[in-house]
């Protein structure tokens, strides 16, 4: 697109016009027409200044070159006029313009001098300081906007909220924006097709994440436009500001779409933000620019998007063989037309609003081998498709599709959990309910629009499921809430009648009599009835907690989506949702470095982690060999107490609690610095380096310790198999009488004596005095095992299906022949 406003002007304004950052007393510049009969040409630039100072200091107009003044304020004037009727026009530019030139100069090609006002207004002067430029342009701009000025729009808000609020310079910034963008609820803000327009949404943007004017930097800087090139919107700015205009993103997925139009930078510069809504509008215009002729069906449905081109093609796969086509994705299905020899084929339709559907990654390729990771397979009752898309130019195309697909049944999935039933006559009841679904519809397609955006900017992350809120939010952790508060903001409403009906969710029985007090109302007033909580969700934990604080509210409203100095219910679950990502992601970081590769690395690691236990096993033969003979008479002794005390029950709740006291002795630790950053990390060293051969005998000597230890784990099961069947009688016989002989000592012999004993026995092994006899009984106990013979093991020839397909129609023609044989006989 090409500004409407004139090239850039080198005139520069005086330091003296300007505000004295160490003078606190407002400037006001006012400029007024001087010649009522001249001429439209002369009229143009020619304005005489009346200038006025709020102060005991007074101008030296001597100082002053007057003609220098007035041309340069005329050149003021004139961009500022042209700014105001670009804004308030009549949206009619053409959209299907070519992308702007994204140079380092992008924004000096589109002044900042077009968004000077004319006359400021706004007192600049905080409690927390001097507002700063753009929060002077933000709110004057806005608030002319919403056909009032600046110190209008700051008095009504004073009036409004409390002081804690007012005196926050955001909150004011926050109320003009919002209070002009509340006006619309339309797909996408009509707004934006104008310049003018994204930029001073960046410039709000930039307001409400500096408010306010650093002391040190004078006003002079703020206004370069050089200064402006380099800014960027941070994520909080940006994540507060951008869902609040329809159609540039959603409360749940605005923290993806930064970090997508980022990048690898700290923010969004002008040149991305603008790049964004121009693709976004181009999404939006195409799909209503599309001829419904071409394919009557889309009069009954929604185009989303298509996909045929001859550097991408789309191909369906069936019987390992593969067709190009031309494929549709509306609001309701999929369609498929196939290429013919002479033309295209009639569409084949897909629907995608049956509830099982469902749609995931493939692998395909030809003669049933799977070498290309490029198709999906989508299934909805007994239809299933398998579509590759071809993406000569990269390798996300089937991603953007896996995750159009996916939002189309999300979609479907959530009304049907969260919405209420069709048919249901008590939509009726509440104002507006009847425009849920479409209201869904709007938000999914929307999502989609605004991945396709990303798609053609070659802006997507390697998931693009997350930047649609309906996928998004079925795989989140609290996902299930913020579907909650998304499903009262599309069917909520005013309450038109009474209604009184006393389900409870998680299945529970409703009452008899039920007041009003029990459906949930929105931040606005809005009523989601009772009866149509259905889904199992509503009697969490979580949603119970969440929706006992929602009513509280501290901001201004303007609508269910729009709170000034507040959040919505959407946003404020959406920030909960948010920062519980934020903890699985790190936990799944810790996972993935805790994956190590390589046979040899793990078994370090886990001998590494097994230490602990293998110090005490150490610790403990010491015991039992007698090698500090202090320490295992004292052990003994402690031991023996224990039992003859009868306090052998608080062995195991004096354990836990031992456990318990040493890991908040711990924490307390941590959390004092007393341990060090590295406690608690593991730390193993890293194998040589080798080549592939060495790599490839060394796993091989693994594989060959595993076989072995696997083969004698499965002789000793062998053998206890042979011993349990009976395979060997003798051998069997005095099994089961040691059984027996144990069963009756333990019966009639009190457990504490059974257990000192086995302590005696245990700890007396390795005497001088017994050594020699449990050396002979071990050998004697290894001869027999060793003379117990395994388990017989028969292994059967492999059988495929053509095998087992061959033989049961060679045993059926054995049936048949001897059944004729005996109807013969």
């Amino acid at each position: 697109m090409h500004s409407k406003f004139p090239a850039k002007s080198h005139h520069r304004v005086s330091p003296q016009l300007l505000i004295n950052p160490n003078h606190h007393h407002q400037f006001f510049c006012k400029i007024v027409c001087c010649a009522k009969n001249s001429s439209p040409q002369e009229n143009k630039n020619k304005f005489k200044l009346l200038g006025q100072s709020l102060g005991d200091n007074k101008w030296k107009f001597n100082d002053v070159d007057g003609n220098a003044v007035q041309e340069t304020l005329n050149v003021w004037v004139s961009k500022t006029q042209n700014f105001l009727n670009e804004v308030t026009s009549p949206l009619v530019k053409n959209v299907h313009d070519k992308k702007p030139s994204l140079g380092k100069n992008a924004f000096d090609t589109q002044n900042v001098d077009d968004i000077f006002m004319a006359e400021q207004t706004v007192d600049s002067k905080t409690p927390n300081g001097e507002l700063s430029f753009a929060a002077i342009v933000s709110i004057e701009q806005f608030s002319r906007m919403n056909g009032l000025t600046g110190k209008k729009m700051q008095m009504i808000f004073k009036a409004l909220v409390p002081e804690s609020l007012y005196d926050d310079p955001r909150n004011l910034v926050e109320y003009c924006c919002f209070r002009f963008l509340s006006r619309d609820s339309s797909e996408i803000h009509p707004c934006l097709k104008q310049p003018a327009f994204q930029r001073l949404i960046f410039v709000t943007m930039l307001a409400w994440e500096y408010p306010c004017r650093n002391v040190k930097d004078p006003l002079v800087n703020a206004m370069d436009v050089a200064s402006y090139q380099k800014r960027i919107v941070g994520k909080k700015a940006f994540v507060r500001i951008a869902p609040a205009i329809s159609g540039v993103a959603d409360w749940p997925t605005a923290h993806n779409l930064f970090k997508a139009l980022a990048g690898d930078e700290k923010g969004i510069s002008f040149s991305t933000w603008s790049t964004y809504i121009d693709e976004l509008v181009k999404v939006h215009e195409g799909r209503k620019s599309y001829r419904v002729e071409e394919n009557p069906y889309l009069s009954r449905e929604r185009l989303l998007c298509l996909g045929s081109s001859r550097k991408r093609p789309v191909l369906k796969w069936k019987n390992n063989m593969a067709w190009p086509g031309k494929l549709t994705l509306t609001d309701r299905a999929l369609y498929f037309e196939a290429v013919d020899l002479v033309g295209q084929r009639e569409a084949i339709r897909m629907d995608l609003t049956r509830k099982g559907a469902w749609v995931e990654k493939a692998r395909v390729g030809p003669l049933g081998s799977d070498i290309f990771d490029s198709a999906i397979s989508v299934t909805s009752g007994s239809d299933c498709w398998v579509l590759e898309f071809v993406d000569l130019g990269g390798e996300m195309r089937r991603d953007a599709w896996f995750a159009f697909i996916s939002e189309v049944l999300a979609l479907y999935k959530f009304t049907r959990e969260f919405g209420p039933k069709d048919g249901d006559r008590s939509i009726s009841n509440v104002y507006g309910a009847q425009k849920g679904k479409s209201r869904a519809l709007t938000y999914a397609i929307s999502g989609i629009a605004r991945l396709q955006a990303l798609q053609f900017m070659r802006k997507l992350l390697d998931e693009p499921t997350k930047l649609v809120q309906f996928s998004y939010l079925q795989s989140a952790p609290y996902g299930d809430v913020v579907c909650q508060t998304l499903a009262v903001n599309c069917w909520g409403g005013p309450l038109v009648t009474k209604v009184n009906d006393g389900y409870q969710p998680g299945g529970v029985e409703p009452s008899e009599d039920v007041s009003d007090n029990n459906h949930l109302f929105d931040i606005d007033g809005s009523v989601y009835l009772r009866k149509w909580m259905r889904s199992p969700s509503w009697g969490s934990g979580a949603s119970i907690a969440f929706w006992k604080n929602a009513s509280i509210r501290h901001g201004v409203v303007l609508n269910k989506n729009l709170v000034v100095a507040d959040v919505n219910l959407v946003e404020k679950a959406a920030i909960t949702c948010r920062d519980k990502y934020k903890v699985v992601q790190k936990t799944q970081a810790t996972i993935d470095a805790a994956m190590l590769e390589g046979i040899p690395s793990n078994i370090d690691l886990f001998k590494e982690l097994l230490l602990p236990l293998t110090v005490i096993a150490k610790n403990f033969d010491k015991l039992r060999r007698w090698e500090e003979p202090h320490l295992t008479a004292s052990f003994l002794a402690f031991a023996y107490t224990i039992i003859f005390r009868n306090m052998l029950s608080y062995i195991f709740p004096t354990t836990l609690m031992i456990l318990a006291a040493g890991m908040l002795l711990l924490k307390g630790l941590k959390e004092q610095g007393r341990l060090g950053r590295f406690f608690g990390k593991v730390t193993i060293h890293d194998q040589p380096p080798s080549n592939t051969i060495q790599k490839i005998l060394a796993v091989k000597e693994a594989m060959r310790d595993v076989e072995k230890y696997l083969q004698k784990l499965n002789v000793s099961l062998l053998k206890m198999r042979t011993i349990v069947l009976a395979g060997q009688p003798q051998i069997t016989t005095e099994v089961a009488l040691v059984l027996l002989l144990t069963s009756t000592v333990l019966l009639i012999v009190p457990f504490k004596y059974v257990i000192s004993f086995v302590i005696l026995d245990f700890f007396t092994r390795e005497l001088d005095f017994r050594r020699e006899t449990v050396i002979k009984f071990m050998s004697m106990l290894k001869e027999r095992w060793d003379t117990v013979p395994a388990a017989p093991v028969v292994v059967l020839p492999f059988k495929g299906e053509e095998t087992d397909a061959a033989s049961q129609k060679k045993e059926f023609s054995i049936t048949e022949k001897s059944e004729k044989a005996q109807e013969r006989q």
